[in-house]
């Protein structure tokens, strides 16, 4: 099958680029790119860890998150619980949803400190 393109960005949109590239790029372990136009930036990018992958970019908006998010990051972590008290210790939070065991994995959803849901994720085997 012939593609129509590739995956270049992941978009998450915010009131807070800036703040949210330094949470996730120490929650990833990478660096930040150069803020993109405007001042206070529209854009603040993450450099990826590897060539070919997408871009994970935060984009200021003007309204605030009002609902679950449709799309979430998995987080592949070695240990849940070391993982959780670094990334609220980076300003992030633990959601009120319970942790799940199933299919090989365990998984705690957590928020980032603009409350954008993703996991950490811990394989079993």
């Amino acid at each position: 099958m012939e593609r129509i393109g590739r995956l270049g960005w992941i978009q998450v949109d915010c009131a807070d680029p800036v703040r949210l590239a330094t949470f996730w790029s120490q929650v990833l372990g990478t660096e930040i790119d150069r803020p993109w136009f405007g001042d206070p930036p529209h854009y603040v990018g993450l450099i990826p860890l590897e060539a070919g992958q997408p871009v994970l970019t935060f984009h200021r908006v003007p309204e605030a998150k009002t609902t679950k998010n449709r799309l979430h990051l998995d987080v592949a972590v070695d240990e849940v619980e070391a993982a959780t008290t670094r990334v609220v210790g980076l300003g992030g939070g633990r959601s009120r949803a319970a942790d799940v065991s199933e299919y090989g994995f365990h998984w705690r959803v957590m928020l980032d400190p603009e409350g954008n849901e993703f996991c950490l994720i811990h394989s079993l085997q």
